[in-house]
């Protein structure tokens, strides 16, 4: 077994190698670039090596000062986690050449897995099924509509060294490939460095299931199961779960078989996942198709490792120092099932914008991979009490915009689905994060969502429930009633404690005991006496602990648990729960009726303008002043996060003025152009 190993990542994967590690008694060497050098994997490894400025492409893309950290560490393998260098062939080569050992599959399987195209038709001659699409080189748009033409519409246009949801697109007619077959391109050559493209037929009612492989250099290989990640944003995963409510015994075995052959087609070792696209129309559950194999450890393997008690990097590390599996498939099992939400620095209520800057707070529902502790065998695959968080910062630290705007991955883990999505509402409930946008309500929403609840998912599940964005999750009467309670309940001890304030108020002032609370257009009466809380006049049974400035509660109204983050604002509370920020207006009930007078403030009339929806670089403008432009027009285009996002036109008119120009750096909300 090695006695160092070196974490070629990042962020919260480094710090989820580095823990396995150390309980397996290997001592691990971190890097970092500029912007990571008090970030918490730094702290936790055992040694940091400094590697450069914070763009990837200057430090953690670089694979000499990888090796280089190794020969001055004495590092004997490395584990590259995921993106960065996982999946690059000349990196694992180079390690070969050092005499360091990769933590992951051979070069050759790296190779043929790695190229879209070529792997379709090693999956093809595996006796994989293949989606219909075309696999050589498209010379230019023209050719690209002509492909796209015979294949049949909808269409997906996928850069070939693709990965993580960059450098795609989909196609319903011909202006959308024109459109786009030049951005998937430069998508392509920006984030891989390989402008190739292919086509495939776009799969109607489209089910994203994975299977995870894992095999030994002794030429064992098994599937662990599968993966359901159909709920994704822009081809991004956002929820993963296992195992699937659509896949039966039969269709996993008959998955997995395939899986495996292609696997042993290739000389497959260490983890890796197949993915897979599954018709949902077909409910024989027969028709899948081989989309992709990631040769890497993938974002969502905490859910694998719930089901079946494996430690997936704990047998990367071992297949590399050359050890056998100690598991047959008979061995395989599933218990229970696990949810994996990614909660991300996006704000959901502004078109899941990125959002970058400083973790002002930060609180886990329970303590992530960086809390240390002294026991150990409290983060186990399954967390604390079915909850598992995975993550890579701290209170105070920052999401660079240097890199994926991933937080923490949340994992939960029951005996049922619906025991695992239950608590996936609770934990999103007490996961406090101040200071930047974040994903938090609309993952929420998610789990609550009847269809979600119902199993009924495709690809296309976001844009088909969010047609019109996000605005929070639906919130019935009932819950209205629970968080009105609980707002009069703060505006009483507000004012309690406001009293008590030595030198400000009369010594013989009471407080206010009876409230207003108006929220989503409804006012309630709450009472509070010395024998009950009353809302409009009946008795509510509130149990909760609360001191001015908590900023989240736990309360049980009516005997129903209820996590809620407060804020204070002018008029009275901002309470966040349930997947949805509720704005309760408080005041004493002598003179709400006044609120009836206030004149109302109408927000300025910003549509004429075309403003920075996120920070980024502006690539490109397609207007001048004095234009006409249509509505829908494209106008300009903004890369962030390394996606190129198209800015259109809400309503026809001239161009005005340009107030930004091509290769400028923008910030949120600042202006673009404008019309008249």
């Amino acid at each position: 077994m090695f006695k160092k190993i070196l974490i070629a990542n990042r962020g919260e994967i480094a710090c989820r190698v580095i823990k396995t590690a150390r309980r397996m008694g290997i001592q691990t060497v971190a890097v970092y670039s500029d912007a990571d050098a008090r970030a918490p994997f730094v702290e936790m490894a055992d040694e940091a090596v400094h590697i450069g400025p914070p763009p990837a492409s200057e430090s953690y893309l670089i694979a000499d000062k990888i090796i280089e950290a190794c020969k001055q560490t004495g590092a004997e393998a490395v584990h590259p986690g995921y993106g960065f260098l996982s999946e690059r062939t000349s990196f694992a080569e180079a390690l070969a050449e050092a005499g360091i050992e990769f933590i992951g599959p051979p070069v050759k399987a790296i190779a043929a897995m790695g190229d879209k195209i070529e792997s379709k038709k090693l999956a093809r001659e595996a006796g994989v099924n293949v989606v219909p699409g075309f696999v050589g080189e498209i010379r230019d748009t023209d050719h690209a509509v002509e492909i796209s033409n015979d294949i049949g519409y909808p269409v997906m246009m996928k850069a070939s060294a693709g990965g993580g949801g960059k450098g795609m697109r989909l196609a319903y007619t011909e202006k959308d490939v024109r459109e786009g077959f030049e951005s998937v391109k430069r998508e392509g050559l920006n984030s891989f460095g390989d402008d190739r493209v292919f086509i495939e037929k776009f799969i109607e009612d489209p089910r994203h299931i994975e299977i995870q492989i894992l095999g030994d250099k002794h030429g064992n290989i098994l599937y662990l199961n599968e993966r359901e990640c159909s709920i994704q944003r822009r081809h991004q995963k956002v929820v993963e779960e296992a195992p699937s409510p659509f896949v039966t015994p039969k269709m996993r075995k008959a998955m997995g078989e395939q899986c495996v052959a292609l696997a042993e087609a290739v000389g497959y070792y260490s983890a890796g996942t197949v993915e897979l696209i599954v018709s949902g129309a077909d409910k024989t559950g027969e028709s899948f198709y081989f989309l992709e194999m990631n040769t890497r450890l993938q974002v969502e393997h905490p859910v694998t490792e719930a089901i079946t008690g494996v430690d997936l990097v704990e047998q990367m590390i071992r297949v590399a120092a050359g050890e056998k599996l100690e598991m047959t498939q008979a061995d395989v099992k599933i218990d229970g099932w696990a949810i994996e939400n990614r909660v991300y620095a996006e704000d959901p209520y502004r078109g899941f914008l990125p959002s970058t800057g400083r973790l002002v707070r930060y609180g886990p529902p329970v303590p992530g991979w960086v809390d240390d502790g002294e026991d150990d065998d409290a983060y186990n695959a399954r967390g604390v009490g079915g909850v598992r968080v995975d993550d890579g910062v701290t209170e105070g630290g920052e999401v660079s915009m240097f890199y994926d705007p991933m937080i923490a991955k949340l994992v939960t883990w029951g005996e049922t689905r619906d025991e695992a999505a239950d608590l996936q509402v609770a934990a999103l409930d007490a996961f406090v994060i101040e200071g930047l946008g974040h994903n938090i309500d609309f993952l929420s929403a998610i789990m609550q969502h009847p269809r979600f609840r119902a199993g009924e998912l495709t690809t296309g599940f976001i844009a088909e429930e969010y047609p019109d964005g996000f605005q929070g999750a639906e919130a019935s009467e009932d819950l209205h009633e629970k968080i009105a309670a609980v707002a009069g309940f703060i505006a009483a001890a507000r004012s309690d404690r406001a009293r008590r304030v030595n030198g400000q108020l009369a010594e013989n002032l009471e407080p206010t005991v009876s409230w207003t609370a108006t929220l989503a257009g409804t006012s309630y009466l709450v009472e509070i006496t010395d024998e009950a809380l009353l809302l409009d006049g009946e008795p509510v049974e509130l149990a909760m602990e609360y001191s001015p400035g908590d900023k989240l509660v736990a309360a049980e109204v009516d005997g129903e648990p209820l996590g809620i983050k407060i804020e204070p604002t002018r008029t009275g509370l901002r309470m966040t729960t349930r997947g949805a920020v509720h704005k309760v207006d408080l005041l004493p009930s002598t003179v709400s009726h006044l609120a009836d007078h206030m004149i109302e403030k109408i927000p300025p009339d910003m549509s004429k303008y075309l403003v920075c929806p996120m920070p980024g670089l502006l690539v490109s403008l397609h207007v001048e002043e004095g234009d006409s432009v249509e509505a829908g027009q494209p106008l300009a285009v903004v890369e962030a996060m390394k996606m190129e996002n198209i800015l259109r036109a809400e309503k026809a008119g001239t161009v005005k003025s340009l107030s930004a120009k091509a290769g400028d750096s923008l910030a949120v909300d600042e202006i673009i152009l404008e019309l008249e």
